[in-house]
């Protein structure tokens, strides 16, 4: 950083004072700001797996039921669940050791809108099939207005 200085005047005695340029800092602030910007629609990844919601105005769950457990299909049909890529089996299994802790699971199931329909409700199917699974419920976005 570079440091300007002036002197000053004061009641007869020269003062000089420090002056720091501002220029390297906005220029941080501004490169940290682009930054951002282009990592901020990366970060759309969830379990690693790129996923696009359908939109859907009307509400399935209410505001206060809990998201116990989501799973992730994408549009190649790959399925996420607690942030790594497993089969529909491994699934199963996970998901029938959390119903040992919570017998009551809420399953949020996040299909791409490219997926295969078929795809998506064998899963769904599939899912239901675990004894404990209370509910099931296919996640969407709100249409932008």
């Amino acid at each position: 950083m570079k440091l300007r200085w002036h002197q000053k005047k004061t009641s007869g005695r020269d003062m000089v004072l420090p002056e720091i340029s501002l220029t390297p800092l906005i220029d941080t602030a501004l490169v940290l700001l682009i930054i951002f910007m282009i990592a901020a629609p990366l970060s759309k990844k969830d379990n690693g797996l790129l996923v696009e919601l359908p939109n859907g105005t009307v509400k399935e769950t209410p505001d206060d039921m809990k998201e116990d457990a989501a799973v992730i299909v994408d549009a190649r049909g790959k399925i996420g669940f607690n942030g790594t890529i497993v089969t529909q089996q491994q699934l199963l299994e996970k998901l029938a050791h959390m119903v040992k802790s919570n017998n009551q699971l809420t399953v949020h199931v996040k299909g791409d809108k490219g997926a295969s329909y078929g795809t998506v409700v064998e899963l769904v199917d599939a899912i239901k099939t675990v004894q404990g699974v209370r509910y099931v419920a296919l996640a969407t976005t709100r249409p932008v207005a």
